[in-house]
């Protein structure tokens, strides 16, 4: 069994770190709008709860996604989040419920993979529990990278909200639009 906790954290973190750079944008665009680790921390624990419960439901077979339809709504969730970023200056309640929205999408997307290695799993909680562990590990990872490199020397400054948050969240709303397109014509 210890093997099997100990591939699935591998496999959330890899998941996350490098193979999921929509995540990856996500989590930025959440650093972004705010440089403060704890709210941070907490916006990136209401997400990994969030698919959780999708990751479940979707492998129970009680939700059946279609990825023609969650792809596209994961590349969404970026730009909306992003371009958020740029019209909001305190991150409110209202931010942690569409976090947790968002995360119910993403967590739809992470299903697939989850489940292709979980088939005849006799460990399946075991495993779902340890992938989301590799998942919050590669979060937290990513935000205290940002943290330490951007957020606390810079977060402070008055410049930081015109030469950092909006020109970062422009970018990654840029990107996500891009995926938009592509994943909505792939899927047609």
């Amino acid at each position: 069994m210890f093997e099997v906790v100990i591939s699935f954290i591998e496999l959330g973190f890899k998941h996350i770190i490098p193979l999921g750079l929509d995540h990856i944008l996500f989590i930025l665009g959440l650093f972004l709008a705010s440089p403060k680790i704890k709210p941070l921390l907490i916006q990136a624990t209401f997400f990994t709860m969030a698919h959780t419960i999708s990751l479940v439901l979707v492998a129970n077979k009680l939700m059946l996604p279609n990825s023609n339809i969650i792809e596209p709504l994961i590349s969404i969730s970026i730009v909306f989040i992003a371009i958020e970023n740029i019209f909001i200056t305190q991150t409110s309640i209202r931010r942690y419920w569409v976090i947790f929205l968002f995360g119910l999408v993403h967590g739809m997307g992470f299903a697939s993979a989850f489940i292709e290695t979980t088939i005849n799993n006799t460990y399946f909680y075991i495993s779902l529990f340890s992938f989301n562990i590799g998942v919050e590990i590669g979060q937290v990872l990513i935000l205290l990278l940002a943290y330490f490199i951007i957020g606390k020397p810079y977060g402070a400054e008055i410049w930081y909200r015109k030469k950092i948050i909006i020109p970062a969240s422009l970018f990654i709303a840029i990107i996500a639009l891009y995926w938009t397109c592509i994943r909505l014509f792939v899927h047609v």
